[in-house]
């Protein structure tokens, strides 16, 4: 078992940190959470009704990124977020900017295959600059990504809380801004 007796809520503006040692079992209560895989025990719910009804209210407003990056590797990372957004019905935008601003110029049309692991990761961070998904879910955001690309996520989470979104992640390193509303909840290793 990995947690027990757990109960949280989380409200528009808000920020959870999941914390705990690597086995504690993050992933495991993120993937649970985005409804990715399912509790032996216990509801989860959205806007007061069980996931279970209302499963596509709740993946429609819901953006999760896990470990792995979720991009396509044979795909350039301008294809990859044009892809996204057709996926998402979200109207085109000038996606090379987006890029730019995240530190991608000039690496748009290469085979994501060929990036490094951090270009690869703010490439599938991209999606949250393109989401409308009031709910993040983000499992260890920052790995890979150096101190430039950190301060540029979390910029953007501020923005995001203000803006009535809400955020649930993992990380082993130290959010480095103020959160208005920033909540913990440690998970304990249990071997």
């Amino acid at each position: 078992m990995l947690f027990e007796q757990l109960s949280l809520q989380l409200h528009p503006g808000q920020l959870l940190q999941i914390k705990g040692k690597n086995g504690a079992g993050k992933s495991s209560l993120l993937r649970i959470l985005a409804g990715l895989a399912r509790a032996d025990e216990g509801e989860l719910y959205y806007q007061g009704q069980a996931i279970a009804q209302s499963r596509v209210d709740y993946a429609t407003n819901l953006c999760f990124i896990g470990h792995q990056s979720g991009i396509h590797e044979q795909l350039t990372a301008l294809e990859n977020l044009r892809f996204w957004r057709a996926a998402c019905d979200l109207t085109p935008a000038d996606d090379l900017a987006l890029l730019a601003s995240l530190g991608l110029a000039g690496l748009e049309d290469i085979p994501c295959r060929m990036l490094s692991a951090g270009q690869q990761r703010r490439v599938s961070l991209a999606r949250l600059w393109t989401t409308k998904a009031q709910i993040w879910i983000l499992d260890e955001p920052f790995t890979a990504l150096d101190q430039s690309a950190i301060a540029t996520l979390q910029q953007h989470f501020v923005t995001h809380l203000e803006q009535g979104g809400a955020i649930i992640l993992t990380t082993h390193q130290p959010l480095s801004l103020q959160y208005a509303q920033l909540f913990a909840l440690e998970i304990h290793y249990r071997w």
